[in-house]
């Protein structure tokens, strides 16, 4: 009687062609999306009978540290540096910080991505 199951050579023969497999198409998916991201951002449309491509845009607050710093001092750099924004708001809000200066100081990050909008829905 012989056992059809795979040895464990044959499994990770199997596993390394797939991750192979899996990192070629990740790498073209990657490079396919920065060109169309590059395209959708410079005002050109994208779509197939099923998916309309759209940039989805994503904004974060932050607040450069040696900015802050000068602003509010060393102590409230420190209190924020290892918490984050929620909690430089947080102490505007108490009033232990100008909420005008904080603003003022503020950063807005950006960051894009590429989202297929079903069209059959």
């Amino acid at each position: 009687m012989t056992s059809d199951a795979p040895t464990l050579s044959d499994l990770l023969e199997r596993y390394a062609m797939l991750r192979d497999t899996i990192q070629g198409l990740e790498a073209e998916r990657d490079e396919l999306g920065a060109q169309l991201k590059a395209a959708l951002g410079s005002g050109e449309h994208a779509e197939t009978d099923l998916y309309r491509a759209v940039l989805k845009v994503s904004r974060r607050i932050e607040y450069p540290l040696d900015r802050f710093r000068e602003v509010f001092g060393d102590a409230a750099a420190l209190e924020v540096a290892a918490i984050d924004r929620k909690k430089a708001e947080a102490l505007a809000q108490a009033g232990d910080l100008d909420g005008d200066r904080l603003r003022d100081l503020a950063v807005v990050r950006e960051t894009q991505a590429l989202v297929l909008q079903s069209k059959t829905r």
